[in-house]
């Protein structure tokens, strides 16, 4: 059986990899620590570890899976691996974020308009 519903932001189930795969990657708290570390700076791995009280192959790990997810890009300085936050590894989660709050402010202006009796045509009869 699918998991295709309501609660998929009317996809029908069809949802986008990149969002899934970035929203994954951000529900671990360290990773979201990671990013908002190389958020502004590109910093050498060792840099990103020594703000965390885990084993360095800990960290390299986290940064694989925000890679991996598009979150981060790396770039090598002779034997330094450099990294930075890729802000357009956000823009499917963000356009799903936007998308969702943008429904749910749509739901909540027509149940205050039903509770009080304004109904569709009289919203644009007061608009015209």
């Amino acid at each position: 059986m699918s998991g295709g519903g309501p609660r998929d932001g009317g996809t029908g189930g069809a949802a986008d990899p990149a969002t899934d795969e970035a929203l994954r990657a951000l529900a671990e708290p360290r990773r979201r620590a990671i990013l908002r570390l190389v958020a502004c700076d590109e910093l050498a791995a060792g840099e990103i570890a020594a703000a965390f009280e885990v084993t360095r192959t800990a960290v390299s790990q986290h940064l694989t899976v925000l890679k991996n997810a598009g979150l981060l890009t790396e770039r090598r300085d002779g034997t330094r691996r450099l990294y930075r936050a890729r802000p357009e590894g956000l823009a499917g989660l963000k356009q799903f974020l936007d998308d969702m709050w943008g429904e749910s402010l749509e739901v909540a202006r027509r149940l205050v308009e039903a509770e009080r009796g304004i109904h569709d045509g009289d919203r644009s009869a007061e608009a015209g």
